[in-house]
């Protein structure tokens, strides 16, 4: 029968699959497989993209990614917060994985830590700005250690001079800004204490 080998119409992209690939090109960047320019473009290209096809070409000379250990729904964390030309926040109750990502390219990111449910004793935060801004807000009282790399973009820390709470975990932010800005600040907590291991 004529038309059995005509190929299929593309399959459009969901958003869920768009947050996987730029999991995969983070994950590959981390790894030193992608240099941050790769990676800015690729994740705007991700986001822009319509269809799958157009999703695998991105990550088609990538390694697959290794199977995890499934985690039940209710302990997962957060683990990328993505503005691409756009805005992206997370406030309130929320649950950021030990290892979150925060990436802007031409746009803007803030995570909000006052009300958020931490696991374990220590959050890293690997803030990625090019062009762009992030904002990380968190409670006074909490132990922040803010390190990384500026180039042409700006770096600021403005934590209030204050004891660290007992039993806070400590917030480590990794900076890698490209004409952009991240900027680390701590305000009055809206809950009694931020607890770890929730």
């Amino acid at each position: 029968m004529a038309g059995t080998d005509e190929s299929q119409p593309p399959i459009l992209a969901s958003d869920a699959d768009r947050e996987r690939v730029a999991v995969v090109l983070g994950d590959a960047a981390a790894e030193g497989r992608l240099t941050l320019e790769e990676l800015s473009e690729r994740v705007a290209a991700t986001y822009s993209a319509r269809t799958s096809t157009e999703l695998e070409q991105l990550t088609r000379d990538l390694p697959a990614p290794v199977a995890r250990a499934t985690v039940p729904e209710r302990r997962r964390g957060t683990r990328w917060v993505v503005a691409v030309m756009s805005g992206a926040k997370r406030t309130g109750r929320w649950r950021p994985g030990e290892r979150s990502v925060a990436l802007s390219v031409m746009g803007g990111v803030k995570l909000d830590l006052r009300d958020a449910e931490i696991a374990g004793n220590q959050l890293d935060i690997t803030a990625v700005s090019i062009m762009g801004g992030i904002r990380v807000v968190v409670p006074e009282g909490i132990e922040v250690d803010v390190g990384g790399l500026s180039i042409m973009g700006g770096k600021k820390v403005k934590v209030a001079n204050i004891p660290p709470r007992p039993g806070t975990p400590l917030i480590r932010v990794r900076v890698i800004s490209i004409m952009g800005g991240v900027r680390v600040e701590s305000r009055p907590p809206r809950r009694p204490q931020l607890r770890s291991g929730v």
